[in-house]
């Protein structure tokens, strides 16, 4: 075997693990940021509910005690 058969048998293979690994860290990457996206609005979404239900108990107690 020759030094340029060998360095094709370790390297190509070396570059499509590599490549294939970067890939599949953008792909990763991607649904991660999508996935914190989605919960962050989730996340407000359920804060704005909480807000309205403690704004109507807020104003409920001060209706009741006028």
């Amino acid at each position: 075997m020759t030094n340029t058969q060998l360095y094709f048998a370790i390297g190509v293979p070396m570059i499509v693990s590599i490549a294939f690994n970067g890939f599949m860290f953008m792909v990763l990457n991607d649904r991660i940021n999508r996935l914190e996206t989605t919960l962050n609005e989730m996340w407000r979404a359920e804060l704005r509910r909480v807000e309205e239900v403690l704004d109507a108990r807020l104003k409920h107690l001060e209706e009741r005690f006028r």
